[in-house]
């Protein structure tokens, strides 16, 4: 993924990234800063969080501020852990897909219930709505202020055998990243199947699994299109990325360091979200060998495109079965927000019993 992520990077961005020290706009305290980014194998870390951090920051504090990352991958560290670690001051900036926070408190789960958010833009309107609450959940429950929300691009379903809609879930074994994921596909009268990522493929050679979750191009990229005969271009998920800070480091922090850091942040987001959007589209290009493949591998699946009946099945199934069990598992108060908020972007409400 992470080749067509430089490619996004590049359009739009390489002057916000490569402005350098001269828009700096006043003189900053000496600070270097420790992150821990998300997984570092995919596009994400290598072609944002790692130039962002050791290269734009460095370079739009005129020196005054430098990073060291590493992804929490590196660290031997599979990712729900980091929340925790996080607030107790173990580390202190971090990087982390959401679902990994959800069994920490089901709250999280409303920004990404999976076969919620339709498209990119549906995904980056409800992340920024729910924003607020989740920055005070992070702040009073867990001890990290929330700086940033980013994306990976769109989760979808790979079938090695033929599908025509996604109502073809019933009956097969399907790979899914999380217990979301999961329900869906229960849901839909599949079989869940979790399963490490580079054990996929072999899977699905064997028929272990009929068909696996995972994002348009990195499924492509770890060569799910040579195991696979079919794709559904339908967004099954975008697991957004948190970007928090240990309460104590924040506030020790120099005051104009914190509002250097929160106003550069911001280029940071809108590099991962623009990004969400294009690589989802080139993921559907290269796995189906169209002309205009970039960064990815040219493949020969075939691309189902969406109907409304797919929609359709997709919207019962989040109101009649993904809202109450996701309601089962968090408070009236979170309820309340994901009425109030992500609710009325996708005009759904989730009911507490």
């Amino acid at each position: 993924m992470n080749k067509l992520f430089k490619l996004a990077a590049a359009v739009g961005l390489a002057a916000a990234f490569g402005a350098g020290a001269a828009h700096a706009a006043e003189a900053l305290p000496k600070t270097h800063l420790r992150i821990v980014g998300s997984l570092s194998n995919l596009g994400p870390y290598k072609d944002f969080e790692q130039p962002f951090w050791s290269k734009h920051i460095p370079d739009k504090s005129a020196g005054a501020v430098t990073a060291e990352i590493r992804g929490f991958d590196q660290m031997g560290m599979k990712g729900p852990e980091v929340l925790r670690l996080l607030g107790q001051g173990v580390m202190e900036f971090a990087g982390v897909p959401m679902y990994y926070l959800a069994a920490d408190d089901a709250a999280i789960e409303m920004i990404d219930v999976a076969g919620l958010l339709p498209d990119a833009e549906t995904a980056r309107k409800v992340t920024e709505a729910t924003r607020p609450f989740y920055e005070k959940l992070l702040r009073e429950k867990f001890k990290v202020e929330l700086i940033g929300i980013g994306s990976f691009p769109a989760q979808v379903l790979y079938c090695n055998g033929e599908i025509k809609s996604l109502a073809d879930v019933k009956g097969k074994k399907v790979r899914v990243g999380g217990r979301s994921q999961s329900e869906l596909v229960a849901a839909l009268g599949g079989t869940p199947v979790t399963m490490a990522f580079g054990e996929v493929v072999p899977a699905l050679q064997t028929k272990t699994v009929d068909c696996g979750i995972t994002g348009s191009m990195s499924g492509n990229l770890a060569k799910w299109h040579e195991v696979t005969t079919h794709l559904l271009a339908l967004p099954l998920g975008w697991a957004q990325i948190a970007y928090a800070v240990n309460n104590k480091t924040w506030n020790g922090l120099d005051p104009k360091v914190r509002g250097f850091i929160d106003k550069e942040m911001k280029t940071l987001e809108h590099g991962l979200w623009s990004a969400a959007a294009s690589v989802t589209e080139m993921g559907y290009t290269c796995n189906a060998g169209k002309p205009g493949c970039q960064g990815g591998l040219p493949g020969k699946l075939v691309i189902v495109q969406a109907s409304k009946a797919d929609h359709e099945l997709l919207r019962r199934i989040e109101s009649e079965v993904m809202l109450p069990k996701w309601s089962e598992r968090c408070d009236a108060n979170c309820v309340a927000e994901f009425n109030a908020t992500a609710g009325k972007i996708v005009g759904l409400t989730a009911k507490k019993k």
